[in-house]
């Protein structure tokens, strides 16, 4: 059972990103703010759960969180500031979107660029130990897997809707074939199987 805050004393949003090893696409940010003695059973960290079972606990999350909110960051913006960058700004914009203002913030992960004056915990795997951390891994899933889908269509030999802008040899080779679309991290060396940066 995920634990339903880090600290008791203040509002806590918990934030984490998805999207951030792509080829193609933008990074995608939330932030959740639960109550402080919010439960659920069913959540856990996205990579853990089903594409159905994500989609089934998003309307949950949005309707029993104090408040949530979903940003991202482009992949021209991506190449401009690199992708590092791009997740801090992806956070901080979905915390920007905060109806409710935090007075303490939960990151997934081991590093973070502070958000205005409040204080921060970064936390390794915090996706699979607390419940607002978990919800946001959900909904920037969630919401950057649809984005992505809408993409699709317009470029459907890159397999978005199997891989959302991964690095699977499908997407791979259809960039050798094809080229890269105006939604490719041109900082990304595409074809390169170590992902390495420019």
């Amino acid at each position: 059972m995920l634990l339903s805050t880090f600290q008791r004393d203040v509002m806590e949003a918990g934030c984490d990103e998805a999207g951030r090893g792509c080829l193609a696409g933008p990074v995608f940010a939330a932030a959740v703010i639960f109550p402080p003695d919010y439960c659920n059973e069913l959540l856990n960290d996205s990579k853990q759960l089903s594409e159905k079972k994500r989609k089934t606990l998003r309307p949950i999350i949005e309707k029993e969180a104090l408040d949530f909110a979903v940003a991202s960051v482009s992949a021209e913006e991506i190449d401009h500031i690199n992708i590092l960058n791009a997740s801090y700004l992806a956070m901080h914009r979905a915390l920007d979107l905060l109806k409710t203002k935090a007075a303490y913030i939960i990151v997934d992960g081991n590093r973070f660029k502070a958000y205005q004056d409040i204080p921060h915990q970064c936390i390794v795997k915090g996706d699979g130990k607390y419940l607002s951390l978990a919800a946001a891994s959900i909904l920037a899933k969630t919401y950057r897997d649809e984005y992505m889908h809408s993409l699709a269509n317009e470029f459907p030999y890159y397999d978005w809707l199997s891989n959302k802008g991964y690095p699977t040899i499908k997407h791979r080779n259809a960039i050798l074939q094809h080229g890269i679309s105006p939604h490719h991290r041109k900082s990304f060396r595409v074809t390169d199987p170590q992902l390495k940066m420019f």
